[in-house]
C-alpha cells in the first residue's frame, strides 16, 4: 500500500463510535428550509432563551418571515449582500435566517471590529445594506460608506420587562431621536419593521449548491481577513456532519449554552444553525459573563457546552465552576485553538468530565475533525468527521507524507468553501490538484498517527526559520506557559539577515509575579526545557496580548508591531 492509499483508506473509521455513520446523505435543502421544518414540528418549544425571555419556534419563524418580507420590500433582492453587525441577540438569529430566506447573502461582522475593519469588510463584500446594533452605529458612520439600507437594533427590545425597566442601555432612544431628525429614508428600526409586516416571506427559489449563503471572513490571525464563500449546501452539510459523531444527541431535547459570538463561523454554524436545525433550546448570551453562564447552565440543565481554550483556562480555576454538575452534560467541546494539556487535566480533576477537542476553519464551514467521545486522546484534535477526506502532504509540494511525519493538512468534503471572495491569487494557493483531484490546503502543519488521529503542530505561516532550524512558535509558547509565573505567551519570528529570523517572545505574567521575575530567569528556564535553537532571542513583558474575538493570540498583530519597531 502506497502512502496516499493509507489516507484514502481512512484508518480513523475503525475508531468511530457505535452509531456514527462512515458517510452521510446530505439533503438538497436551503438553510431556511431546515428551520421551517423544525418550527412546524416544535412550534411551542423554546427556541431561544435570552436573559430569561423565551421565544418559541413558532414565534421565531414568525419573526423571520416578517423580517424577510420587510427586507424584500425595502429593496434587498436575491444575490445582494447584507452585513450583520450585531452582538448575540434574538435579532441576530431572525436577521440571519430572513436574509437567507430571500436569497440574499449574509456577511457577519465582528462586533469588536474598529471602523477601519468594518469599512474593509463592507467594501470587500459589496454589502448593499447593514443590520446594526444601535450602540455600534458610530463605527458604521465613520466608514463614510453609503449603504442602500440601514436597520438598527436594540437589545432591550427582546429583554424581559423587568430587565428593560432596570437596564442601563438607553442608546436606542438616543439613536431614534437622531434618526427621526434625519431626512434619510433608508434608515429603519428593526422593531418597527417586525410590527409593520405580516409573516409572509416571499417565495424565492434557492439552489443549495450554487447560491451563496454567507461570506464569512477569516479571523485575520495571519493576514488581512478574506471571505470564504459558503453555499447553502456547505452549511447544510456541515450541520449534519458535525452532529453525526454524537448519536446520543436527541432532536428536540437538547439545551445549548451559547455565548460564543455568532459573528464567528464556530458560533454561527455549530451552535446557532446546528442547534436550531435539531430543535434544541439555545440559551443566548451577548457576552461571555462567567457568572451568568454558570448560573444558566445549572438553571436550564444545559446538555451541550461549546467553548474555546481561553474560556476553559479561566473556568478551570473559577470558584463557581463546580456549582454545575458537569457530568450531567452530554458533550463539552473546545475548538478554535489548541488546548494546553494542563487545562485538560485540571478541568478533568475539578469537574470529572473530559473536554473533547475539535478542529476546523472558516474555510471548512467551521469543522473538519472531532475527537471521538468514546476514545479521546490527549494532545490530538481527533479524526475527520463523516464525508471528509484528510491527508498530509509536503508543505512545499504535493507529495504525501508518511504516517507520523509533519506536513500540511489537506482536505476534501462537502463542507469545504467554494473559494475566497474576489481573491483569485489566494485561490490558486489554497487549492492543489493531485492526481486529478482537488484538495484544500489548510496552511496548518500537522501529523497523523497510525490510528488516524491528527495532531496540530503550528500554522505554516508561523514557522520560524532560525539559523537553519525550523522552530514552531506554538512549541515555544507551550514551554513558556509551563513556567509557574507566566500566564500566556505569543512567539513570532523577526526578520534578521544574519540568522533568518530572531525568535521574539511576548510574555504576560500572573499579576502576583509582575516585577518579580527577569528576562534572564525566563531564558534560564528555557535553556532547561527546550533545544538551544528554540530559545527566544528577545523577551518582552506585556500586560496583555492582542487577541481575536475567539480568544486566540493574534500573532499577525504581534508581527506587525515588531516590523514597525
Amino acid at each position: 500500500m502506497n502512502i496516499k492509499e493509507i489516507y484514502l483508506n481512512k484508518p480513523w473509521l475503525k475508531f468511530y463510535a457505535e452509531g456514527v455513520p462512515n458517510e452521510l446523505d446530505v439533503p438538497q435543502k436551503s438553510v431556511p428550509e431546515l428551520l421551517d421544518t423544525v418550527a412546524k414540528k416544535y412550534g411551542s418549544k423554546a427556541a431561544l432563551i435570552f436573559y430569561g425571555k423565551k421565544i418559541t419556534y413558532r414565534k421565531l419563524k414568525e419573526g423571520i418571515d416578517r423580517f424577510a418580507a420587510a427586507l424584500h420590500d425595502i429593496g434587498i433582492k436575491k444575490g445582494n449582500t447584507v452585513a450583520l453587525y450585531l452582538l448575540n441577540c434574538p435579532q441576530y438569529v431572525i436577521s440571519y435566517f430572513a436574509i437567507l430566506k430571500i436569497g440574499a447573502t449574509v456577511t457577519p461582522v465582528s462586533p469588536v471590529y474598529t471602523s477601519r475593519e468594518v469599512k474593509h469588510q463592507l467594501e470587500n463584500s459589496e454589502a448593499k445594506a447593514i443590520i446594526c446594533e444601535d450602540i455600534l452605529y458610530d463605527n458604521v458612520e465613520m466608514t463614510g460608506i453609503e449603504l442602500d439600507n440601514v436597520v438598527l437594533c436594540n437589545i432591550k427590545d427582546y429583554l424581559p420587562v423587568f430587565k428593560k425597566l432596570f437596564g442601563k442601555n438607553n442608546a436606542g432612544n438616543t439613536y431614534k431621536k437622531k434618526m427621526n431628525s434625519s431626512k434619510s429614508s433608508s434608515i429603519y428600526f428593526f422593531k418597527d419593521l417586525i410590527k409593520k409586516y405580516l409573516p409572509a416571506a416571499p417565495d424565492i427559489l434557492i439552489d443549495p449548491k450554487k447560491d451563496i449563503a454567507a461570506l464569512s471572513y477569516t479571523g485575520g490571525t495571519t493576514g488581512l481577513p478574506k471571505a470564504a464563500v459558503l453555499t447553502h449546501y456547505n452549511m447544510v452539510s456541515l450541520q449534519a456532519q458535525a452532529l453525526a459523531p454524537y448519536p446520543f444527541i436527541e432532536e428536540g431535547k437538547e439545551v445549548i449554552i451559547a455565548f460564543l459570538p455568532f459573528s464567528n463561523i464556530y458560533g454561527q454554524v455549530v451552535l446557532m444553525l446546528s442547534g436550531l436545525a435539531t430543535g434544541a433550546t439555545i440559551v443566548l448570551f451577548t457576552t461571555p459573563d462567567f457568572h451568568k453562564i454558570i448560573a444558566a447552565t445549572d438553571r436550564y440543565k444545559g446538555t451541550v457546552f461549546y467553548g474555546v481554550p481561553a474560556l476553559f483556562e479561566y473556568l478551570k480555576g473559577y470558584d463557581k465552576t463546580t456549582r454545575v454538575n458537569w457530568q450531567n452534560l452530554k458533550i463539552i467541546v473546545s475548538g478554535a485553538d489548541t488546548l494546553h494539556e494542563s487545562t485538560v487535566k485540571e478541568w478533568e480533576r475539578r469537574t470529572g468530565t473530559r473536554i473533547l477537542e475539535g478542529y476546523g476553519m472558516t474555510e471548512t464551514t467551521s469543522v473538519s475533525h472531532i475527537t471521538p467521545h468514546n476514545r479521546p486522546k490527549t494532545g490530538t484534535f481527533g479524526v475527520p468527521i463523516p464525508n471528509v477526506n484528510a491527508a498530509i502532504i509536503d508543505s512545499d509540494g504535493s507529495d504525501f507524507m508518511p504516517v507520523g511525519e509533519v506536513g500540511e493538512l489537506i482536505l476534501q468534503g462537502p463542507n469545504i468553501m467554494q473559494g475566497y471572495w474576489k481573491r483569485p491569487d489566494d485561490n490558486k494557493r489554497a487549492f492543489v490538484d493531485i492526481d486529478g483531484e482537488k484538495w484544500f490546503r489548510t496552511g496548518d502543519l500537522v501529523c497523523m498517527d497510525d490510528e488516524g488521529y491528527f495532531y496540530f503542530i503550528d500554522r505554516k505561516r508561523d514557522l520560524i526559520k532560525h539559523k537553519g532550524y525550523s522552530v514552531f512558535a506554538r512549541h515555544v509558547e507551550e514551554v513558556l506557559c509551563k513556567h509557574p509565573k507566566i500566564k500566556s505567551a505569543g512567539v513570532v519570528g523577526i526578520p534578521d539577515p544574519k540568522v533568518g529570523n530572531q525568535i521574539k517572545a511576548y510574555v504576560v505574567l500572573h499579576s502576583e509575579a509582575r516585577g518579580r521575575i527577569t528576562t534572564e530567569e525566563i531564558t534560564a528556564f528555557c535553556k532547561k526545557n527546550m533545544a538551544h535553537y528554540k530559545i527566544p532571542d528577545i523577551i518582552e513583558f506585556r500586560g496583555e496580548l492582542p487577541k481575536t474575538d475567539m480568544g486566540k493570540v493574534s500573532r499577525r498583530e504581534l508581527r506587525d508591531e515588531s516590523e514597525v519597531m
